[in-house]
């Protein structure tokens, strides 16, 4: 299994997944697919999947299929293909819970600055990917990293993630990049909610997934460590975040393209 960086010799490794775990059965189905074509590429994989969905609009939303339940898919996929795994944590007490099966704790953009969700989930030992917020500054995610490694933790890694322009829409500052590698961390593109159009009338978040292959080989040409996407095989009946996914069938043709332009 890889490790910690997750990358090396200059290659990007790859963080994806669908959204959500809709079922039992289909994370299983994107992770084999996944699998086959990062390794046929030589491309480290991780694969993403959030157990639970805390930040909806509306609440009729899709959340997910029951947090154990949620939690058991990913440890299948763990246990079947021999991956890490990387989900999403909201609150103090899902860092231990979530940690049993997770090899990577995300925290979610908009729960950046929360103090006691970092400092749980650094002392739980995994890694640590902090995802910047929409409202912050490169620079300013210093402080996010502080707060793992002063809790005993030097695993962490921060993920780009766009920031708000104007009610909604938002844009990539690639001068993040680099900034925040600075700090000595990993730093990941996320590729699809970057391409998000949040706080829509109908509460429901758009998207402009036909820009996904032209921000993801924008951030390899940059130098980003890491690649997250989130991919479905079927993004307009997803359950949660389809109308910016990558469509699974488009996906290896433009990781082809992305080991091209990293050489």
């Amino acid at each position: 299994m890889i490790t910690y960086p997750y990358h090396k010799d200059g290659r990007f490794f790859l963080m994806a997944g669908p959204c959500v775990v809709e079922d039992e059965n289909s994370p299983l189905h994107i992770a084999e697919i996944l699998v086959k074509m990062t390794s046929r590429l030589g491309i480290p994989f991780i694969f993403k999947a959030s157990y639970r969905k805390a930040n909806r609009s509306r609440l009729d939303s899709f959340t997910g299929i029951g947090d154990e339940k949620a939690l058991n898919v990913l440890a299948k996929v763990k246990e079947t293909f021999g991956v890490p795994v990387v989900t999403d944590i909201h609150s103090v007490d899902e860092a231990a819970m979530a940690a049993e099966v997770a090899d990577i704790l995300q925290i979610p953009a908009f729960l950046c600055r929360q103090t006691d969700l970092l400092v749980a989930a650094a002392k739980t030992g995994k890694v640590v990917n902090i995802k910047k917020g929409q409202f912050l500054s490169g620079e300013s995610m210093g402080f996010a990293v502080d707060k793992v490694r002063l809790s005993g933790n030097n695993q962490v890694m921060l993920t780009e993630r766009g920031s708000m322009f104007g009610y909604q829409d938002l844009v990539v500052d690639f001068r993040n990049i680099p900034i925040m590698q600075g700090f000595g961390v990993p730093v990941v593109l996320d590729v699809t909610h970057s391409l998000q159009q949040p706080n829509q009338a109908s509460g429901v978040t758009g998207g402009k997934p036909e820009m996904i292959g032209m921000m993801a080989k924008a951030g390899v040409a940059i130098g980003v460590d890491g690649i997250f996407m989130e991919t479905h095989p079927d993004p307009a009946h997803a359950l949660s975040d389809g109308a910016n996914m990558l469509p699974l069938d488009k996906a290896e043709s433009l990781l082809e393209e992305l080991i091209r332009i990293r050489g």
